[in-house]
């Protein structure tokens, strides 16, 4: 007997987790207050610069220096480029104008009489978001330029016919913490919201039933971690 009920006790936190897990998904902001936590793109300001991140992968040109000059080179996990000759270069954070100062400037101390560098990014790890629930190709996306929830739903080949497209939720870390809010696709294609833009490390989860999903499998392990918004 002593069992059976540490058993239905047992089933009943389960199933209160799970609850809990529906129920702060239906929870999450909608409205004005989405736009609170995940702002539109504003189309005065201009992009900022890419910083190169982790695993980056770079095309590296040195002007009529083809031993120097290289296709692809990846940035390791502490943000540096191992470079013939000179050795380590620390990318991590830097604009690719500014890894190619440094490549140029070190270059110049010992072999290179004013070197002419070109860096850019041919792939990016930290400029990417997930796509999920009912789209037409769910998967992993490179961000270019300014992403914005509309192109991100393009980029997936549009929403599903039976897609609720007053229900999609766009996840994203913010200052440590992970955050979540609704958003009205319809209403942004009508012009009666405006369109959020998607950031680097984003998931967007398109239909409710999805996201709840989502909440249910993450509370059977950890039922306690999740709060109204921010979880």
């Amino acid at each position: 007997m002593a069992v059976g009920r540490v058993l239905v006790a047992t089933g009943l936190v389960l199933s209160c987790g799970a609850c809990s897990g529906m129920h702060a998904a239906e929870d999450l902001p909608r409205g004005a207050a989405s736009y609170a936590v995940m702002p539109a793109a504003d189309p005065s300001q201009e992009a900022a610069a890419y910083r190169i991140g982790p695993l980056d992968v770079l095309k590296v040109t040195v002007f009529q220096e083809p031993d120097l000059s290289f296709d692809q080179m990846q940035v390791d996990a502490s943000g540096n480029l191992a470079f013939p000759l000179i050795g380590t270069v620390h990318a991590g954070g830097k604009t690719a104008v500014e890894v190619s100062s440094s490549i140029a400037a070190a270059l110049a101390k010992q072999y290179l009489v004013d070197p002419q560098v070109s860096v850019s990014v041919t792939s990016s790890v930290s400029q990417n978001f997930t796509v999920e629930g009912d789209v037409n190709a769910p998967g992993v996306y490179a961000i270019n330029g300014t992403a914005t929830l509309l192109s991100a739903l393009a980029q997936a080949h549009s929403p599903t016919q039976v897609a609720k497209l007053n229900q999609v939720v766009i996840f994203r870390n913010i200052n440590g913490r992970r955050a979540g809010a609704v958003f009205d696709v319809e209403a942004i294609r009508e012009g009666r919201a405006s369109d959020p833009q998607v950031l680097g490390g984003d998931v967007i989860v398109v239909g409710f039933d999805q996201v709840k999903g989502v909440f249910r499998d993450m509370f059977k392990t950890a039922p306690f971690l999740f709060a109204f918004r921010y979880f």
